[in-house]
């Protein structure tokens, strides 16, 4: 996979390869989210990219990412919750 939005090839951990098979997500929900999601930054390279899909029923989906020269999916979670800063 390549993101158009952060010029980089998509790479996913075992980890998160895992993590996809148990909550029934796609390839295509991986690619939309990272293309479409919204993001929040822990620094410069660390980030969570979230969106809500209407036809899942286990709230905000969210990538935990890191931007090396790919960027690097490490898992991939749901009921997922924004923390207040």
């Amino acid at each position: 996979m390549y993101s158009k939005r952060f010029l980089l090839e998509i790479r996913l951990s075992h980890h998160a390869k895992l993590r996809m098979v148990e909550r029934s997500i796609t390839d295509e929900i991986i690619l939309d989210l990272v293309e479409a999601g919204m993001t929040q930054y822990k620094d410069e390279k660390r980030l969570w990219i979230y969106k809500a899909y209407t036809d899942r029923n286990d709230n905000l989906l969210c990538i935990a990412v890191v931007i090396e020269s790919v960027l690097v999916i490490k898992t991939v979670m749901h009921h997922f919750e924004l923390e207040k800063k």
